[in-house]
């Protein structure tokens, strides 16, 4: 019961507050569009329709080339802003934040050049063919390609759906992943950073990267029959928090990377997303005695979790005295 309890709490805040976040940026987007760049009432709609005019005029070419570039967009303008971080150490002052302090600052270029090389063959060579299959995958489930957007409310349910899939989808086929016959073969390659960073997020052996990076966010769009500009906006939402996942930074208002970060350091906790798996297979429990676990929130402050849950006690006694005495 207490399991049950601590997943369901766990997973109605990870969803709700994400959420949350989702409509104030949809809101704070339409409201600057409006109010700056003299868009309509209808920016979003004008500007999906937009997009698929400009992918092709045609629910193939927009399905594949729309998800290839948005998704490869958004990917690397997150990447390459924590990759120069990773490289320069500037600004300094972000290093603050680093989950794993001692580890890649600066990051091996080569073994960065590797990664980079690995994750653009995953999106072509492999991820173009994925993507004509999806495409017939959800035209035969009926999706929609084209034509007048969902409403905000239903598009807020399909990504709660998309959520819960993933998290269901991606936790059991990464926990096989970890099978000593598979894990050798496959899954040991992503496991060659035991300190991630962004990018690796998508570094993985083909196989993994259509059956864990693939396969399940699409899941939920399926299970939906998503419109295509709900597909496009779930995609972006489900890199870019994979991406903070395996950052390497805990930075402030930003989902905690403690997780994941933890499972990349010890290989045998944290399988799932959310961690609603997780808690209930009890695959969590040494990270929950972990120094990890107890950083592992959403940062509201400036002052780094490290700072605030140090590994020396007495340490961080000493500077919060020193802070209550100000």
């Amino acid at each position: 019961t207490e399991h049950w309890t601590d997943s369901l709490r766990r997973a109605a805040f990870v969803i709700g507050s994400s959420l949350v976040a989702f409509v104030a940026a949809r809101n704070t987007v339409t409201d600057l569009a409006q109010r700056f760049w003299g868009a309509s009432g209808d920016f979003w709609q004008s500007t999906f329709d937009t997009a698929y005019s400009f992918f092709g005029g045609t629910d193939a070419s927009a399905s594949l080339w729309g998800s290839i570039v948005i998704t490869m967009t958004v990917y690397w303008s997150f990447n390459l802003l924590l990759i120069l971080l990773d490289t320069f150490n500037w600004p300094e002052f972000l290093m603050r934040y680093k989950v794993q302090p001692d580890k890649n600052a600066p990051v091996d270029r080569r073994q960065l050049a590797k990664a980079i090389a690995l994750v653009l063959f995953n999106q072509t060579v492999v991820g173009i063919p994925f993507s004509l299959l999806a495409y017939q995958a959800f035209r035969l489930r009926g999706g929609v390609f084209h034509g007048e957007l969902p409403t905000l409310q239903w598009v807020i349910l399909e990504i709660g759906v998309c959520v819960l899939a993933e998290e269901v989808f991606f936790y059991y086929s990464h926990r096989l992943l970890h099978h000593p016959s598979i894990y050798k073969h496959i899954h040991k390659i992503h496991h060659e950073w035991t300190a991630p960073i962004g990018i690796i997020s998508l570094y993985a052996h083909p196989i993994e990267h259509v059956l864990s990076n693939l396969l399940p966010p699409c899941v939920g769009p399926l299970i939906m029959g998503s419109h295509l500009g709900t597909v496009w906006v779930w995609f972006c939402l489900a890199l870019i928090s994979t991406s903070i996942a395996h950052c390497g930074y805990h930075f402030p208002l930003l989902p905690s990377p403690e997780a994941h970060d933890f499972h990349h350091l010890k290989f045998v906790n944290n399988f799932g997303v959310l961690g609603v798996l997780d808690s209930l297979h009890g695959t969590d429990r040494l990270f929950r005695a972990s120094k990890a676990y107890q950083r592992h929130f959403l940062l509201l402050s400036l002052v780094p979790v490290r700072e605030l849950h140090p590994d020396d006690e007495k340490a961080g006694d000493k500077r919060r005295q020193a802070e209550a005495a100000k």
